[in-house]
């Protein structure tokens, strides 16, 4: 009963079942977002079921977003592998996902996800970022609907970064992309800066750095005496300072933001 509904959720969200393994299942998708879809479908099923089954059902499951090698009806590859350390890590009724994940959703979705932690795993020289995707929500909701829902929606505060002469405003329900590469939200066009080095983004009213870089991303609040450095960490931002990018803010340059809080117009 179970095996069947949760195929009835990948086949709707675009997917395909390649295989099951006692009781589990690997399943494949186009897209990033249709994995996403069909993860919270998928967990919100086997809730309903729970209670129709003798004994505790939860599942866990993990999604992540790559180049596969496909090989005898099944698929192989650095992605796979990734993917099933995070089922090995994920709770019982938990979703995990990655960063390149993240980065592959639309808008809508991305902004549902939530860092964790960074972590280790073999294979891989660099630690993988680790995201939950809380699925007690309809992932079919608008993105204004959401919104209206989210604790940060009521912040009365805007988080407004400048560098080279300008300014951009990060609102309580956005985000905003700090790199060198053109297609971020603030380019910085250093070459101590990585491609995409950083993201910030509002949670619990606070707004949050979260570092994605390779040579670090360093915090410095007005008032300290000491920068904080974070190596694909996240830290919470005070009400005004500055953000260094891959080199310490003290140092100034062109891989300097500076960054402050202010009232929200309306």
């Amino acid at each position: 009963m179970l095996f069947s509904g949760l195929t009835g959720k990948v086949v709707a969200a675009g997917g395909t079942v390649v295989k099951t393994l006692g009781d589990g299942m690997v399943c494949q998708f186009s897209t990033a977002d249709g994995a996403f879809r069909a993860a919270c479908a998928m967990q919100t099923t086997a809730a309903r079921i729970a209670p129709r089954v003798p004994g505790k059902l939860d599942i866990k499951v993990a999604f992540n977003y790559g180049p596969v090698v496909p090989k005898g009806g099944d698929v192989f590859g650095d992605t796979v592998n990734v993917c099933a350390r995070l089922v090995a890590m994920a709770n019982p009724g938990q979703i995990l996902t990655t960063q390149q994940t993240v980065d592959g959703l639309s808008r809508t979705l991305m902004l549902r996800c939530r860092f964790l932690y960074p972590t280790k795993i073999k294979g891989r020289a660099e630690p993988v970022s680790v995201y939950d995707v809380p699925w007690r929500i309809d992932p079919d909701l608008t993105e204004t609907s959401m919104h209206v829902e989210s604790p940060a929606r009521a912040g009365r505060w805007v988080l407004k970064l400048s560098h080279g002469g300008e300014t951009f405003d990060v609102q309580p329900e956005g985000e905003a992309r700090i790199g060198r590469d053109k297609t971020n939200d603030v380019v910085v066009p250093s070459p101590r800066a990585s491609r995409v080095h950083a993201r910030i983004y509002a949670r619990d009213r606070n707004f949050v750095i979260v570092d994605q870089s390779s040579n670090g991303t360093f915090v410095l609040i007005d008032g300290n005496d000491t920068e904080v450095m974070l190596r694909r960490e996240e830290a919470v931002l005070g009400e005004r300072g500055w953000i260094g990018l891959g080199s310490p803010a003290s140092k100034h340059g062109m891989h300097v933001l500076r960054y402050r809080l202010a009232k929200r117009k309306g």
